[in-house]
């Protein structure tokens, strides 16, 4: 039987190598694709991010843990699809039109994807017409990221577009705060990577 501690724990330790030889392994035996996920991916990133919000973890940690977790993600992917796993949703995400910073997007994009949601990333300089591609992909929800106090005003014409389709809307980034997505009309707001994975659990559950 696979010891999935010890991948959890090579996750979140960022044992980048470790990880992949014990996916490889595993994928040897012909064994349950979606047991390494729910077993050890998704909880090392869940306990990364809860260590983070807690002050336990720092930026660099996280960001070491996520791309270990990618690494043996890259190789499951394409078994999940032939699974038929279910997906908890898809997320469309993007840095707004004019910002090219993609750090804290990316660091969200691949803590949702170890939560278990597909994400389609739609990179950076993100204008409306761009996320509303993510929608014509099936995306259920979208994620707005922004670095600069010049492009955070952006993410309002985002959100006034997007209340006409119905599709929810969370923000997040350096200057972007609570009062700021309450004033503009967002769904939800975060301030770090873990708490976006939460508001998409809420929101999506509410949704369904």
């Amino acid at each position: 039987m696979a010891n999935f501690e010890e991948l959890k724990n090579a996750i979140i330790k960022g044992k980048r190598d470790d990880v992949v030889n014990f996916v490889k392994e595993y994928l040897k035996g012909d064994n349950d694709i979606n047991a390494i996920i729910d077993s050890a991916m998704i909880p090392a990133m869940r306990e990364i991010g809860e260590r983070f919000s807690r002050n336990e973890a720092y930026v660099p940690e996280l960001l070491i843990a996520a791309r270990a977790m990618q690494a043996g993600l890259e190789i499951v992917e394409p078994l999940l699809a032939e699974s038929g796993r279910k997906s908890l949703g898809k997320i469309a995400i993007g840095t707004v039109k004019g910002d090219l910073h993609d750090i804290g997007k990316n660091l969200v994009a691949i803590m949702l994807k170890g939560a278990g949601y597909d994400v389609i990333d739609l990179g950076v300089n993100c204008d409306i017409a761009k996320f509303e591609s993510g929608i014509e992909q099936g995306a259920d929800l979208i994620a707005c990221s922004a670095l600069l106090t010049t492009t955070m005003s952006y993410m309002k014409e985002i959100t006034e577009h997007f209340k006409d389709n119905k599709v929810k809307v969370i923000i997040g980034g350096a200057p972007v705060t609570q009062h700021f997505a309450d004033e503009i009309g967002a769904d939800g707001y975060s301030d770090d990577a873990n708490g976006a994975v939460k508001l998409v659990d809420t929101l999506l559950a509410k949704s369904a």
